[in-house]
């Protein structure tokens, strides 16, 4: 197997501008990993005055459904140590308003739009597919099948295999080819990877891990749930560790599947953690509502710390640690030295990607 050397130092700023960003999820050309998570950016026009959502790798909208939807009773929002709990309950203006004026929006400015779709039914989710499937401009379309803050839990298609991929299998027939379908799971689930794997069977072409957990809040005050849905979803960086396991047991299990990853990123270096767990991508959610411009900083923070550990190109970090141990010092490997195991990270990402000269130079 091929040797890196331990980098010493900081990198410069020459040597981070150098990293290459470009990466690829499911088929779709991104020049660079960081999206939006649905939900947090609306549409793209607010936090377009904050980061120029033609810089982002793609930009995921709210989850559209059919008919315009008022989503649940107020309050449906309150904070918690190192997270978020929300119970919007599927907020939205319809498939029609999103058509005429938030889409065409987005393309104008450049966005590579993933339309992330919702419904209550098998049937809702294929008509939503249908009517994407003639719109310009669609680069992707993630399917949210896991949302856990609607008033109905039986309408969470991701908790049983068989349900999500129908919904899946449905939304495939009826996108274009050439546009990939994400598959967005719950972590609420005893075995992510069984439904992570009936997913990719029924058609997705990748997997966004992961949406919220179901959490609750008491106000101790009133002695009553803070929330007027009861529960909500919790997000924030009190999830990244179950985000980070839900990545790296389906990468594992599948590694040629894309993963676009998704929960308590706040930073460059909680990104890199997902890409080393085997994201070819990330999604930043939580983190605009205090710091609009978080996107465009994670990813600068991203490049810096691919840096610092010697890594040429992004597509070189994508589960990486899930390499083999590094043998012990006395087993013949030399002092500064970690074994590349290379060849585990996925093609997806890589194919289009200009080579480069010689492995990627790591540093511990």
């Amino acid at each position: 197997m091929a040797q890196m050397r331990v980098l010493p130092g900081q990198p410069d700023a020459a040597a981070t501008a150098a990293v290459d960003l470009r990466t690829r999820l499911a088929g779709l050309a991104l020049p660079n990993p960081v999206l939006t998570a649905s939900g947090c950016a609306g549409a793209g026009r607010e936090l377009h005055q904050f980061v120029d959502v033609a810089s982002l790798g793609a930009v995921v909208t709210k989850s559209i459904m059919l008919a315009p939807r008022a989503g649940r009773a107020t309050p449906r929002m309150v904070e918690t140590p190192s997270g978020l709990l929300n119970s919007i309950g599927l907020q939205g203006p319809g498939l029609e308003e999103f058509l005429a004026h938030d889409l065409p929006w987005l393309v104008e400015h450049g966005a590579r739009p993933v339309v992330s779709i919702a419904g209550e039914s098998v049937e809702e989710y294929a008509r939503l597919a249908a009517r994407l499937r003639h719109a310009p401009g669609v680069a992707g379309v993630e399917v949210n099948i896991s949302c856990p803050n609607v008033a109905n839990r039986g309408l969470v298609f991701a908790c049983r295999a068989t349900d999500a991929a129908t919904v899946v299998r449905a939304v495939r027939q009826n996108t274009a080819g050439s546009v990939p379908v994400l598959a967005k799971l719950s972590p609420d689930v005893t075995d992510i990877v069984e439904i992570a794997a009936a997913c990719v069977a029924a058609g997705a072409d990748g997997l966004s891990l992961i949406n919220t957990l179901l959490g609750m809040v008491i106000d101790t005050t009133t002695m009553r749930p803070s929330l007027a849905g009861v529960t909500g979803g919790l997000s924030g960086p009190a999830i990244r560790p179950v985000a980070v396991r839900c990545v790296w047991q389906v990468h594992e299990a599948m590694p040629e599947v894309p993963i676009l990853a998704m929960g308590g990123i706040l930073t460059g270096s909680d990104a890199l953690e997902m890409v080393l767990a085997g994201a070819s991508a990330v999604s930043v959610g939580t983190a605009i509502f205090h710091d609009p411009g978080a996107p465009g900083r994670i990813l600068a923070e991203l490049a810096h710390a691919l840096a610092g550990l010697g890594f040429a190109r992004l597509v070189d970090a994508v589960g990486y640690a899930h390499r083999p141990p590094e043998p012990p010092p006395d087993a013949g490997a030399g002092s500064g030295t970690v074994t590349d195991a290379g060849a585990d990270a996925p093609a997806e990402g890589s194919a289009d990607v200009e080579a480069v000269t010689g492995p990627p130079q790591v540093r511990r």
